[in-house]
């Protein structure tokens, strides 16, 4: 009888762990698909913010100033055959030019004319390129083929060769010079816009900042800054800039088809 007690003492306690056994055994099955189910939402909330950096990339330099189809929020780049890197291509002039002083004059676009100021200072390469662009008169009669109007920009790129902002391949020139800290390009900016991660790649297209824009830099840093809209910006913003973006779209060509009717500088 002592016997059978005994039995059953040690089958119910063999029983007992089995159950605490069995139990930890499901605390530890829970723990571990808790962990891995943690883990999973975290490599996704990862993965969800490294996709929005990237699309923010690419909004901002494959279609910022200068790109060829219109996609910054706004970044400044010519599209097409990359400049290559390191030198100028075609008949880049001597940064002398620029005269190592301010530049002003006048940019007509439509009927509207802007005063502008160049800083032949700060930005000798570019100014120089301007300067004798805007005197051979390669500007007239091109479009303003991008409009940028969003929370982050506002912006209006012109001067690309062909009307759509690609790239010349038979003209470009580095290095970037006055760039902005931080990436703020105040309303009155005139820029040069470029290729995205080259610094070679400035050609002859520029852009105007009509609203602060914030341009964050790519590898090789900002945008050119050459001079300053002195004057006529708020009649440019009510004539052609708050018309918007043709189909609503916060970047593409403007509603109020815009050209350079004149570019002088003295």
């Amino acid at each position: 009888m002592a016997q059978n007690k005994s039995t059953d003492r040690a089958a119910r306690e063999a029983r007992e762990r089995l159950r605490l056994y069995n139990a930890r055994q499901t605390v530890f099955e829970n723990g571990r698909k808790r962990r891995s189910r943690d883990n999973l939402v975290a490599i996704i909330g990862v993965l969800a913010v490294v996709a929005l950096v990237a699309g923010a990339q690419i909004f901002y330099f494959n279609g910022g100033p200068g790109t060829a189809t219109p996609v910054p929020t706004a970044t400044p780049t010519d599209t097409a055959t990359p400049a290559p890197e390191g030198q100028n291509v075609g008949d880049v002039p001597d940064p002398a030019v620029a005269e190592g002083r301010t530049w002003t004059g006048n940019l007509t676009l439509n009927d509207v004319e802007l005063g502008v100021s160049l800083d032949g200072a700060l930005a000798p390469q570019a100014v120089a390129s301007l300067v004798t662009d805007a005197a051979s008169g390669y500007y007239v009669g091109k479009s303003c083929h991008r409009l940028v109007s969003s929370p982050t920009a506002g912006l209006l790129q012109c001067g690309s060769a062909d009307g759509t902002g690609a790239t010349d391949a038979t003209y470009s020139f580095g290095p970037l010079e006055n760039t902005a800290p931080g990436g703020i390009y105040p309303a009155g900016t005139i820029a040069m816009a470029r290729a995205g991660d080259n610094a070679y790649s400035n050609g002859r297209q520029f852009f105007i900042v009509y609203a602060d824009a914030t341009l964050p830099d790519d590898s090789v840093g900002g945008y050119t800054i050459v001079g300053s809209v002195t004057s006529g910006l708020d009649q440019f913003v009510t004539s052609i800039a708050d018309a918007g973006v043709a189909d609503g779209a916060a970047d593409g060509a403007p509603v109020v088809p815009t050209s350079i009717t004149a570019f002088t500088i003295q």
